[in-house]
């Protein structure tokens, strides 16, 4: 067995999400949303950890972390998991992170978000974009939409990822899961020919620049049900970064554009449990409406904290809301939900007293 995979079965065997390896330190995971070191484990040096790194690339990819000082690639150990790695040079040396990714995917009833969510799986087109910070769950949110689709439906589903994180296996729906770098060159490429290869369901891994936004929505405009991430906080704050991303002289076009094709934003967070134990998922949800187009058209963003609360007998919730429900459940403290609050003051009366 090699070293990195003994470290690998720990991280899995405690319950972490990551593992974080750094010259000068000793081996720590994350449980929970906190870091712990690992006890009993000694501090890394800059040579072994180089060691312990190569054990599980190849040697292509070791030549580009050793010339450049960033690797990203996924890595599976059979009937363990999948963890989506990265490597990179800093100040005392080498370092990675390992975050794990289980091989089973959770089924959406199992998530316990709400029902609305669900029902994305059984939209036919349009632009649905799963929104949160990194680490908020939004591949394992996305992983079991898609595996709803897969167990109901016979389409044609493209995956385009950097890398590919959850594997779906071809149930109902055939699969075609690509690796940015590996299978295609960019995600424009692929998106790009996923507009021609018939597919029913593309999934955009990140639109992180002008040209995956822009083929994203045309890919939904043109029939295509496009599920994309962002690191945005928020409906509103995710329909400016979208328009915001294109030059002064194209944003009213794109407005009409994203108008037409945004079906739903899930805007998603993590959040420690109140017994310390697990973590719980809250999201902020914005659907279709009649008037949403036109609150896209005008530029009026701040008007859909409106449309999300008078849309609340369809699913629709604000951040806020979906946190005051897990308070008042128990299964968050009020501290831990003040802290992610938009409107802290409506949370200060649930706070212990100092």
């Amino acid at each position: 067995m090699a070293r990195l995979h003994e470290l690998l079965l720990l991280l899995k065997e405690r319950g972490g999400s990551d593992l974080h390896l750094a010259a000068g330190l000793a081996p720590r995971i994350r449980l929970h949303g906190e870091l712990h070191a690992l006890e009993g484990r000694a501090q890394l040096e800059h040579e072994g950890l180089l060691e312990l790194l190569r054990e599980v690339v190849s040697e292509e990819q070791w030549r580009e972390y050793r010339k450049s000082g960033d690797l990203d690639f996924a890595y599976g150990l059979s009937g363990l998991a999948r963890f989506r790695c990265n490597y990179l040079t800093q100040e005392n040396g080498a370092a990675a992170a390992f975050r794990l990714i289980p091989e089973t995917i959770v089924p959406l009833e199992a998530l316990a978000l709400p029902r609305a969510i669900e029902d994305l799986a059984h939209l036919q087109q349009g632009l649905v974009l799963v929104t949160g910070p990194t680490g908020s769950g939004k591949s394992t949110t996305l992983a079991s939409i898609i595996d709803r689709i897969n167990r109901t439906y016979a389409k044609h589903v493209v995956t385009i990822e950097d890398p590919v994180e959850f594997v779906h296996q071809n149930r109902r729906s055939i699969f075609s899961q690509r690796e940015v770098g590996t299978d295609t060159e960019s995600f424009g490429t692929a998106l790009r020919a996923a507009i021609r290869q018939d597919a029913d369901v593309i999934l955009v891994g990140e639109m992180r620049d002008l040209e995956t936004i822009s083929l994203a929505i045309t890919a939904a405009e043109m029939g295509a049900l496009v599920f994309g991430t962002l690191h945005t906080n928020g409906a509103a704050n995710t329909i400016d970064r979208l328009i915001d991303a294109f030059p002064a002289d194209q944003q009213a076009q794109v407005r009409t554009m994203l108008a037409e094709s945004l079906a739903a934003v899930v805007s998603q967070l993590l959040l420690r449990t109140a017994d310390g134990q697990g973590r719980c998922a809250v999201a902020e949800l914005l659907l279709k409406t009649p008037g949403l187009p036109n609150v896209i058209r005008e530029g009026n963003t701040p008007m859909i904290t409106s449309i999300i609360q008078s849309g609340r007998g369809i699913g629709m919730q604000l951040m806020d809301d979906a946190l005051m429900a897990v308070v008042e459940s128990g299964r968050v403290t009020a501290r831990d939900a003040y802290m992610k609050a938009v409107n802290k003051q409506r949370f200060e009366g649930l706070l212990p007293e100092a």
